[in-house]
């Protein structure tokens, strides 16, 4: 009997009691002997009382006792039986030793004892291999996993040291998470990207056509998958729509970009649209600045294509076109007048290019430096070291004295960065692709002028933003600003000629990227004194480059019928600028329509460059390896080896072309 019942009856209280009664029986006996006597029998009566009581309780719960544990070992095996979730005992070579009937029941033309797990649930053969830490011993004492068996879904609740298998039934949960989720808010902008360029030269009557139909097209689309339509204006539209409807249009990669731009095809510009969606976000006025920003992001990729922001992933479907040129320069202006503003508040400005600055990120920042020197702002151009790509043309900077002086080092701007100073970022808007990043994070107010289309990663915080995908060239943008920034601007020949020979190198002697308003920057440039010779001499190869650039393209071979792809023979270590000038080189060969060359860098990185004539995106390429770039220009390195890196790419080739396909 348990000691807790046992001393319900002799416990220390009983003994006090008696102890008492005793105590009592002797006071008695002093007074009056007989009664003390009748007091000792009353006594031992009453202990024999309490005796028989306690064994008749003791026999009572004995008896009890023994027909609770027979009752319970009838019934244990029936309640185990009958409980509403299954339990599992397997062996060490994980084989069922026994189930309860719920199990049992999932397999009703089977018996399970003896069978395999993995054959019984195939999912579970890489769960019960219990990890092992360093000393031989469980790592881990419990996981849970989801799995769906015959249409139904199931908990299973694994313990590794006993061997046992705990499933419940989950199906309503999943149905009810899944429902959740597919039902969840996913809010759009439709925007017709290019409707004043391709209705330039049409009436009223033709431009309300060609609108109705665009907009006939994309309301059967969007009724189609299921989405809520609201047109904001004759070029913009919003869109609510479920997460299901927006998987499906992500599966279905927004044939609505291709069909209207098929269906515009006739005109001289065909018309385009770009759309930026989001999903995930907590409340509704968060999704609508996330679709905001997603529209953002695609039209600073050229438009044309869609952005969806889903949580933490962000996808871009679309995109073969190249931007179309903006023929009005009003935003020129405007950027222009603000830009003056800017430096004529600011004690310094300080000009940021990218990472082994090329001709157009040095003469983007010359002219930069020659806008702000205008209005007698203190300016300097960061410049770590300088590279083959503008040795030559940083050998004619250093013979000019004021020029040369502007150049300082990125500690040095460092030093000189103040509250009141103005950075101004140029042919990038990723700050970890610039020179100094610790300048973008350092300055409280920064400009970004670039051409490049827009990635992921942006300077978001950037006090004004001159991103045209549509330019050739950093240094196009900057030409037209100078333009607008000053009444009168006189250059010299050199700062004329940096800023042209931008262009030159972006646009490849002007075969490439090139727009009416390329011609009228280059134009306005040769008139300021750009000297067209020395440019010349400033891009003249060295022969040895050239050898070593036919040697590589020896190794080229063909993909797909258009893809021209060349890697290095390993433990060849070729400089960036050369793999670039590679694969600029095979896209002058018949019938390639994009080349990649794969080698690797002295630093160590696998580069790859990538190059287009405009039918294939390379940017989605390289974005998918974790790279970037333009439509036709784009880039990418790896920590891997040789081997991997082209494996890789042949991969990430091969899902375009089986998702969309590689050309336009």
């Amino acid at each position: 009997m348990p000691k807790f019942l046992q001393q319900r009856w002799h416990g220390y209280h009983t003994v006090w009691a008696f102890l008492l009664l005793l105590l009592l029986v002797i006071a008695l006996t002093w007074y009056n002997w007989e009664l003390g006597v009748i007091g000792l029998l009353l006594s031992f009566v009453m202990g024999g009382v309490l005796l028989r009581a306690e064994m008749r309780f003791r026999n009572d719960l004995s008896e009890y006792i023994t027909g609770l544990s027979f009752r319970v070992k009838r019934v244990e095996g029936e309640v185990i039986n009958t409980l509403p979730f299954g339990i599992i005992l397997y062996s060490e070579d994980r084989s069922v030793e026994w189930t309860n009937k719920f199990t049992a029941d999932l397999f009703v033309e089977q018996s399970l004892i003896g069978e395999p797990l993995q054959e019984l649930f195939p999912q579970l053969a890489g769960v019960l291999q219990a990890k092992k830490d360093k000393d031989n011993k469980e790592a881990v004492k419990e996981h849970q996993v989801e799995l769906q068996h015959d249409s139904r879904f199931y908990r299973f609740r694994i313990i590794p040291d006993e061997r046992l298998i705990y499933l419940y039934e989950i199906t309503e949960l999943v149905v009810l998470r899944d429902r959740y989720e597919n039902e969840r808010l996913a809010i759009g902008i439709v925007l017709l990207d290019n409707l004043d360029e391709a209705s330039q030269s049409m009436d009223d009557q033709q431009r309300t056509a060609l609108v109705a139909k665009v907009s006939s097209e994309i309301t059967s689309w969007a009724k189609q998958y299921g989405v809520y339509l609201r047109r904001l204006s004759s070029e913009r539209y919003l869109m609510m729509l479920s997460y299901k409807s927006l998987a499906e249009l992500e599966q279905s990669r927004f044939v609505i970009l291709d069909t209207v731009r098929e269906m515009t095809a006739d005109l001289k510009v065909p018309m385009t649209l770009s759309i930026g969606l989001a999903f995930g976000a907590d409340t509704i006025s968060e999704l609508g600045e996330l679709a905001q920003s997603s529209l953002d992001m695609a039209l600073g990729r050229g438009g044309d294509q869609a952005a969806v922001k889903a949580g933490q992933r962000l996808s871009f479907y679309g995109g073969k076109s190249n931007a179309v040129e903006k023929r009005t320069r009003v935003r020129a202006r405007v950027i222009a007048h603000a830009l003056r503003d800017l430096m004529q508040e600011s004690d310094r400005v300080i000009i940021l290019g990218h990472k082994n600055p090329d001709m157009d990120a040095i003469g983007a920042a010359i002219g930069v430096w020659k806008a702000a020197s205008l209005f007698n702002v203190e300016t300097h151009i960061v410049l770590d070291k300088p590279n083959p790509s503008i040795t030559r043309l940083m050998d004619q900077v250093n013979k000019e004295e004021v020029l040369a002086s502007a150049f300082v080092s990125p500690e040095q701007a460092m030093q000189m960065m103040t509250e009141h100073s103005l950075l101004v970022v140029v042919d990038t808007h990723k700050a970890s692709m610039t020179m100094e990043p610790r300048l973008v994070k350092q300055a409280s107010r920064v400009v970004v002028v670039d051409h490049h289309r827009r990635g992921e990663e942006f300077i978001n915080d950037a006090v004004l933003i001159y991103l045209e995908p549509y330019a050739s060239s950093a240094c196009e943008l900057v030409t037209e600003l100078l333009q607008y920034i000053h009444d009168k601007v006189q250059f010299t020949p050199l700062e004329a000629t940096a800023l042209l020979s931008g262009i030159t190198v972006d646009t490849k002697h002007f075969s490439l990227h090139t727009g009416s308003r390329t011609f009228e920057a280059a134009g306005f440039l040769r008139r300021s004194g750009a000297d067209t010779v020395m440019i010349q001499r400033l891009l003249k190869e060295d022969l040895d480059e050239y050898i070593a650039k036919a040697e590589i393209i020896k190794h080229a071979k063909m993909l797909y019928g258009r893809i021209a792809l060349a890697v290095t023979e390993p433990g060849q270590k070729i400089p960036q600028l050369l793999i670039a000038q590679v694969a600029d080189t095979l896209l002058n060969m018949t019938d390639v329509l994009a080349s990649f060359v794969v080698s690797e860098r002295p630093d160590g990185l696998v580069g790859i460059s990538a190059r287009s004539l405009g039918r294939m995106n390379v940017q989605v390429v390289m974005e998918r390896l974790g790279g970037g770039g333009h439509l036709t220009n784009a880039a990418v390195q790896l920590d891997c080896t040789l081997e991997e890196a082209e494996r890789r790419l042949t991969e990430v080739l091969a899902e375009i072309e089986g998702e969309e396909g590689l050309f336009e």
